[in-house]
């Protein structure tokens, strides 16, 4: 009697356990298969289930038919890499089929960092970092920054991690993208997403950077784009750079 009990209490650990797994580590290991999980969203994020996620400000006197998260997450792994992922928010899962394993529903923060370590060798990194995003209870910017750095990840993804840093509150996070801009050993393509990233950023904040990159940068191809931006800006600061510039 007192050994089935003992069974049962085994029977009732196993779920928990498995879903304190390190995420990371459970989709490299396990070398090809389809994997969902759910983790909570952050204040504002919402969608339709379907194509569609938003960032809704909860000022607003008006709130449509977007559903609050959680966030769901599918997961496509081939040889070890995530090939293919997709996020949603709102709706609810199909019945799986019996190759889909459902992890369940995940710490945010942990999720978040563990999809960042995902993202540097999938295939479809940018998916990755974009659901890392949408996690409550964590600041992931910088991880990105790091990201953003590293050459043995893909461009497209250090291009879509410094993308999502100048949608980042903050003027750390202004503080990052400088340092992309301004790091002489990093990808032009890279950088100029980062002087870009810039100018998504509040004027307060990102304004001053682009003119110290437009009259300091050593590279043209990037005085030209904090240039460019900054003629976007209709910033009074900007003209009088301008104005410098020309005489």
């Amino acid at each position: 009697m007192h050994g089935a009990i003992r069974f049962a209490a085994v029977l009732l650990a196993l779920p928990a356990a498995l879903t304190a797994q390190d995420l990371a580590q459970r989709v490299t290991t396990s070398r090809d298969g389809q994997f969902r999980l759910s983790f909570a969203a952050r204040p504002g994020v919402c969608g339709n289930g379907a194509n569609s996620i938003s960032i809704v400000d909860d000022d607003d006197e008006w709130e449509g038919g977007c559903e609050r998260g959680p966030v769901r997450l599918s997961l496509r792994v081939t040889n070890g890499v995530v090939s293919d992922a997709h996020t949603y928010v709102g709706g609810r899962w199909r019945q799986a089929t019996s190759t889909v394993t459902d992890l369940g529903t995940l710490p945010a923060g942990k999720t978040a960092n563990d999809l960042l370590v995902l993202a540097e060798r999938a295939t479809d990194g940018e998916a990755l970092i974009t659901a890392a995003t949408l996690a409550d209870s964590t600041v992931i910017w910088p991880r990105l920054i790091a990201l953003a750095h590293r050459t043995t990840v893909p461009i497209e993804t250090r291009k879509h991690a410094v993308f999502w840093l100048g949608q980042a509150a903050g003027v750390a996070a202004t503080r990052g993208l400088d340092s992309i801009a301004g790091d002489d050993t990093g990808e032009i393509e890279v950088r100029k997403q980062a002087v870009f990233a810039l100018s998504q950023r509040p004027e307060i904040e990102g304004v001053p950077v682009l003119i110290h990159i437009a009259r300091s940068n050593p590279n043209g191809e990037l005085r030209k784009s904090a240039i460019f931006w900054l003629g976007q800006s209709e910033d009074p600061r900007a003209l009088a750079l301008f104005e410098e510039l020309l005489r």
